[in-house]
């Protein structure tokens, strides 16, 4: 126990010193630190300053440079836009002096003009003078005046271009005809020797035959029921006179007049003549008159070798066989005119089938004009258009009378086989009244021209003689008044086919000897 109390006082002597000595160290230690430390951020901050002081000398001399270019390019543009306004200064000096020429040679040249104008207006003066004493000279030498002169000259003139233009009339006539005739005459004569059709004349009356004249008086019937019965339900009068064994079935609508003639006809046979059966007889005869129509336009379709078209068409078509015009049958002529469009089609080379349907239709109008208001042009291209026919065929009916222009060659064509079928000789016929009027219109026509002496029309009215005072008419006129004759003709005058126009000069001279 006694020598622990040895090291214990050591212990508490040493402790102490150690820790001072410890204490002692590590102060010295952290000063030598603090030391290195502040030595080193003295370099760091000597390094910085050295750097920043680098990085700003490089900075002033790139902004040196930089002013340095800078100015070099400023001053490079400068002088190119110097010299480029230079150049434009150069130019507007250039052009001025030349506008300086320009204005000198300008008033140059008006000086001149000047000078001329007024040494022309002199030598106008002077020639205007001159030539009144000439004027003068040559009316005392002609022994005529201006006016007369002018009169003379006016008169030579007009002669020598009528003669020129009645020259040239006449060749270009020549010519035409020489070129188109041939032709024409060829298709149409080879078109009408090939078609043939027989034409019955029908009127507006139809007779019926009677086995005795004790027949009539049963038609009548007591008090007049059964002729008055028959009348209401056919429309149709019924002329009973002093006629032996006929009666007289009289009517413009030959539909009606045909019904009326069958049930009359079967009343007759049957001898049973009273209101009831009058009614069923008319009523039979309807109805065979509508399938006779019907038969009638098959017929009509198939004769031509046209298809195709529409049921009600044909029953119009059938109907017409009993629609006539100046005598010549419906029917029968639109057959006629389909089978010569055909024909006149085949010589030209279009297509004969539309050809010769435009033709078969083009008056397809006339079965309904007894009962629809309008004409038979504008009823037909109604039909034609309700029942889908082609713009060719409506085309060729609205244009067959000439009131529109053809648009297409088939449509010519039917107009040209319309012609012919009316206008050939024998296939229509006019009244005397009508006859006489259309020649005394034709006359009147050709008498109105100055010069006309006198005026024959022949031929039925197909030709004009027109004979013209010689002392009038010269040669020249008579080609000139023939074309303006004919021209007056087409624009007054309906006619069928053509009209001849054949102007006649005649010069006597006689003399004596004794």
């Amino acid at each position: 126990m006694s020598y622990l109390i040895p090291i214990l006082a050591t212990l508490v002597i040493v402790a102490p010193v150690t820790w001072v000595l410890a204490v002692a160290h590590r102060k010295k230690t952290y000063e030598s630190k603090i030391g290195s430390a502040e030595e080193k951020s003295r370099e760091i901050i000597d390094e910085a300053l050295k750097t920043a002081e680098t990085k700003k000398r490089e900075a002033l001399l790139e902004a040196k440079e930089e002013s340095i270019r800078t100015k070099n390019e400023l001053d490079r543009e400068t002088k190119e836009r110097r010299a480029e306004l230079q150049r434009y200064e150069r130019r507007v000096l250039s052009k001025e002096e030349n506008l300086d020429k320009k204005s000198e040679t300008l008033e140059r040249r008006e000086t001149s003009l000047t000078a001329r104008e007024e040494n022309l207006t002199k030598k106008l003066a002077e020639a205007e003078e001159l030539r009144g004493k000439q004027l003068e000279e040559l009316e005392r030498i002609s022994g005529m005046t201006t006016e007369q002169a002018k009169e003379y000259l006016l008169r030579m003139v007009e002669e020598d271009v009528k003669h020129d233009a009645a020259r040239k009339v006449k060749e270009l006539e020549a010519r035409a005809k020489e070129e188109a005739n041939k032709k024409a005459k060829e298709y149409i004569v080879t078109a009408i020797q090939r078609c043939a059709a027989d034409h019955v004349a029908e009127t507006t009356v139809s007779v019926v035959q009677l086995p005795s004249d004790e027949m009539k008086g049963r038609i009548i019937g007591r008090e007049g029921r059964n002729i008055r019965t028959l009348e209401t339900l056919t429309g149709v009068e019924l002329i009973i006179d002093d006629t032996p064994e006929a009666v007289v079935l009289s009517g413009f609508d030959p539909v009606r007049r045909e019904v009326a003639r069958i049930a009359l006809e079967r009343l007759i046979v049957d001898g049973r003549i009273h209101p009831a059966r009058i009614e069923e007889m008319v009523e039979k005869a309807q109805k065979e008159v509508e399938a006779s129509m019907r038969e009638e336009g098959e017929a009509a379709v198939l004769e031509v070798g046209v298809h195709g078209i529409h049921p009600e068409l044909v029953k119009l078509l059938g109907k017409m066989k009993f629609r006539t015009s100046y005598g010549q049958n419906a029917l029968k002529h639109s057959i006629e005119v389909a089978q010569l469009a055909g024909l006149l089609a085949a010589e030209i080379g279009v297509d004969v089938r539309l050809a010769k349907r435009a033709g078969l239709l083009h008056d397809i109008g006339k079965s309904i004009d007894h009962e629809v208001e309008g004409s038979h042009v504008k009823l037909g291209v109604d039909l034609c258009r309700k029942y889908k026919e082609s713009a060719v065929v409506v085309n060729s009916v609205e244009s067959h009378h000439g009131e529109v222009e053809p648009e297409s060659l088939i449509a010519c064509i039917v107009q040209a086989a319309d012609t012919i079928s009316a206008a050939r000789p024998g296939a229509r016929r006019e009244t005397l009244e009508a006859y006489t009027n259309r020649m005394k219109q034709l006359e009147e026509i050709t008498d109105s021209f100055k010069g006309v002496d006198k005026s024959f029309a022949i031929q039925a009215g197909r030709e004009v003689r027109i004979m013209v005072i010689p002392e009038q008419v010269s040669d020249d006129d008579m080609v000139l008044m023939a074309r303006d004759i004919a021209k007056k003709i087409e624009e007054t005058m309906t006619y069928p086919g053509e009209i001849r126009v054949n102007v006649i000069r005649e010069s006597r001279v006689t003399a004596t000897a004794k």
